[in-house]
């Protein structure tokens, strides 16, 4: 078939690639003038295929005050006279209770073994340059309270074929000596060997290249306005620079899915959540990091890249910008002086602010609409990255009319 993928970030791109991988043509189309440039182009960089527990779970309404109202809280609310937002909300915490939060858990657990088996041997095997590395995760755990917590989120994912370690402080240094002097504010980690990381932005820039030379027609710089239905089916999409015709269509648009989905009469509930990063070099390449990390006391991840690190984090409901307040900076950055002891950090932080398009569930929304022709790769929210390739399968999938490798229906679209 023609195929037209409406979307040229991480989820689109490899979408399109596995599609194309089947014999279909490929159309790609995005507004930005080129691949990855929205939530994909400076992400966190882990694919972190052992955590991904959803933000919504049991402890958060506990938590909410204090991570809301807290001067330094690395969640932040930014109330708006907004339906979208007043929806989103309350869904969010109808789904912040254990039974929706560890079947959720189940589901994305599966869904990012999925991705693993295919994403890794893409990179490797089509000689991707995005300082893709087997390195393990470590997670940093301030207290007590919160290393009990994990340790029985480490004991409930070891049901679902999870395989985690708990550590204590000098085992976390064992595993990364640059947090020695880092050892004495936490109570212990969680090593997971399994995860990797990898520079999505420059993954993305080279797939766009990879399929176009394979004959895909990309469309940059090109706003798809809205769908032109006949019938149960999409005609067309309309675009600012006139229409675009085939025979299926996939919407994987990122935060742009909602109002695009309106015009096709579908409800999609995703709502932007920001985040930040920078990109530091330290002088000492002695002091870079080998593995991933992720503090949990200030929510902010640490991935090796080559000879730099990327810090991301901080989540921000209701700021709908790419604006980036120096504060935000200057707080990764503090961060990161503070774990590693770095003094001096060579050359520009290159700052970055995306919109990471979430649903209240923590689950994304793939396959088959009540609109024939029409597929969903949306709202994968922190976890686009982890979750593209798995996401991408499932859609292919579907449109190809085979049974899946995973149990799809905890993704499948409910009006």
């Amino acid at each position: 078939m023609h195929i037209c993928v409406i979307g040229a970030g991480v989820v689109g791109l490899t979408t399109a690639y596995f599609l194309q991988s089947e014999g279909h043509t490929i159309t790609l189309v995005d507004r930005e003038p080129g691949a990855g440039r929205g939530a994909s182009a400076a992400n966190g960089a882990q694919l972190s295929y052992g955590f991904v527990a959803p933000l919504a779970d049991a402890s958060v309404l506990m938590k909410l005050p204090s991570l809301l109202f807290a001067r330094d809280s690395p969640l932040k609310l930014h109330l708006r006279l907004d339906r979208e937002q007043l929806f989103w909300g309350l869904q969010f915490l109808r789904h912040a209770n254990s039974t929706d939060s560890q079947s959720t858990t189940a589901a994305l657990l599966r869904l990012a073994q999925l991705s693993r088996e295919f994403i890794e041997p893409l990179i490797e095997g089509e000689g991707i340059a995005c300082h893709f590395a087997r390195g393990g995760k470590l997670v940093v755990y301030p207290d007590s309270s919160s290393l009990s917590a994990a340790r029985r989120q480490v004991a409930y994912q070891a049901t679902h074929g999870s395989f985690q370690t708990v550590l204590t402080p000098t085992q976390c240094v064992d595993h990364e000596p640059t947090l020695e002097a880092y050892a004495k504010r936490i109570s212990g980690g969680v090593w997971t060997p399994t995860d990797a990381v990898a520079d999505c932005g420059a993954f993305c820039e080279q797939l766009a290249a990879l399929i176009s030379r394979r004959g895909a027609d990309l469309q940059f710089g090109r706003r798809v306005e809205r769908f032109d239905l006949q019938g149960p089916n999409v005609r067309a999409v309309v675009t600012d620079a006139g229409v675009l015709r085939a025979d299926a269509y996939v919407l994987a648009a990122g935060t742009g899915a909602r109002p695009l989905g309106q015009t096709a009469g579908l409800a999609l509930p995703i709502y932007p959540l920001k985040g930040y990063s920078i990109t530091v070099k330290p002088t000492d390449a002695a002091t870079l990091p080998r593995v991933s990390i992720t503090d949990v006391r200030r929510k902010v991840v640490f991935a090796p890249l080559g000879d730099t690190v990327r810090v991301a984090g901080f989540v921000e409901i209701g700021d709908l910008d790419e604006a980036i307040p120096p504060a935000r900076i200057g707080a990764l950055l503090d961060v990161t002086r503070e774990i590693f002891g770095y003094g001096v950090i060579d050359g520009d932080l290159q700052p970055w602010a995306g919109l990471r398009p979430a649903t209240p569930s923590g689950r994304p929304i793939l396959g088959r609409t009540p609109v024939r022709n029409l597929h969903l790769n949306v709202g994968h929210g922190a976890l686009g990255w982890t979750l593209a390739a798995g996401s991408a399968r499932l859609v292919c999938d579907a449109i190809a009319g085979r049974a899946s490798t995973i149990d799809a229906k905890p993704f499948a679209y409910t009006s």
